[in-house]
């Protein structure tokens, strides 16, 4: 174990070294001459030796302070660099935590737009559905799907969650026309264990229809299902904004109009202490203006704000 004296003692005797002067060093640290006094005395009684000479009111370093002044001082250098390069990358890498989804179909595609808007910032994407603890600083913001505002944290409503069954149009083709919620249950259905099946069958049907569970292909992720959609496995339940491009490629389609919105939304979320940082400002700015673009063309409503829609 280190045998330090106090560093608030030592970080005074280092400012008074380098002045020689006790005024000097209390102007330094925002103490007044009186508590340098005191810190040097505590200090030297803590080593049994003095640090300074004493003339009168001019002060200069004893034998054993002019010994051991540049080591303390080159510490506290070493210090300075250490926190300084912490503050560097702090500043100019930004972490940003998402749910697979979200993160793999509506966010990657975006992040080259932020990326070219703000090239002094190191993009660092951490892709997974475990909630990280932004308090303690393991992202610098977030993008989670939960039912509202988490206490401590700053949030932004980017978006809610509407599902629907979503296809291919060849394997639409394969089988009699889509007419009525009812024509669903014929279909091969990719994850039919998947609770939003059951939410959109009780927003479309009601419950005199028999939602028995068929077989099917079973995934545990919304991008297994849409891929398997897309290659004409079934017909999946999905969130109709993370497959835009699919849709409007013509890969999908939405047999049906009926949607329903899942309780939990997507928020942009970071730790109250860093509201201001100028780095989580230009992402929370971007995203803000890259949802209102995106909010422009709403058919389901996914951008409208729980509390209004």
């Amino acid at each position: 174990m280190r045998q330090i004296p106090p560093l608030a003692a030592v970080r005074v005797f280092e400012a008074a070294a380098r002045h020689c002067n006790f005024t000097r060093a209390a102007e330094e640290l925002g103490m007044t001459q009186a508590a340098v006094s005191y810190q040097i005395k505590l200090l030297e009684e803590r080593l049994g030796a003095a640090l300074f000479a004493r003339n009168g009111r001019a002060v200069m370093l004893s034998d054993l302070g002019r010994r051991i002044a540049p080591q303390i001082t080159g510490a506290f250098d070493t210090l300075g660099e250490a926190f300084a390069s912490v503050r560097v990358e702090s500043e100019s890498v930004l972490t940003i935590s998402a749910p697979r989804t979200l993160a793999t179909n509506w966010l990657a595609g975006r992040l080259g737009a932020f990326q070219l808007l703000r090239p002094e910032l190191a993009v660092r994407l951490l892709v997974s559905d475990e909630i990280v603890d932004l308090a303690a600083g393991d992202a610098d913001v977030g993008l989670r799907g939960c039912a509202g505002p988490i206490a401590g944290l700053c949030a932004h409503f980017l978006m809610r969650m509407p599902v629907t069954p979503l296809a291919s149009p060849a394997l639409l083709a394969k089988h009699p026309p889509v007419e009525t919620p009812a024509d669903m249950l014929r279909l091969p259905r990719i994850t039919p264990g998947d609770d939003w099946w059951d939410l959109w069958f009780c927003g479309a049907l009601g419950d005199e229809v028999d939602r028995s569970q068929a077989s099917g292909i079973r995934f545990d992720s919304q991008v297994l299902d849409g891929n398997a959609a897309i290659a004409g496995h079934g017909v999946a339940i999905l969130s109709p904004p993370m497959w835009q491009p699919a849709i409007d490629a013509g890969l999908l389609v939405q047999p049906l109009p009926h949607a329903a919105m899942y309780r939990n939304s997507f928020w942009l979320m970071y730790a109250e202490g860093k509201r201001n940082l100028p780095k989580i400002r230009a992402f929370r700015d971007w995203l803000l203006a890259e949802i209102a673009a995106a909010a422009r063309d709403d058919p389901l409503g996914a951008f409208v704000a729980p509390e209004t829609a």
